[in-house]
């Protein structure tokens, strides 16, 4: 199973958004935003949070996952 990790700390820097603002923005539970921020790595995350973050972003769910290990 591969590894991948959300850039989400990347992406609200480059808007100068907390998470705060991030969670607000895509409708996701606060404590969630911080969850995926703080892990370095995941194997799984939930489809649906990926897309809001995406769209919050408003860039492609490609552009908001790295892929660390297939």
């Amino acid at each position: 199973m591969g590894l991948i990790r959300l850039k989400i700390r990347e992406l609200a820097d480059e808007r100068g958004w907390t998470l705060k603002e991030v969670s607000e923005r895509s409708g996701l539970n606060y404590s969630t935003v911080k969850n995926y921020v703080q892990r370095e790595a995941m194997t799984m995350t939930d489809y649906t949070a990926l897309l809001k973050l995406a769209r919050a972003f408003d860039v492609s769910i490609e552009e908001l996952v790295e892929v660390l290990e297939e």
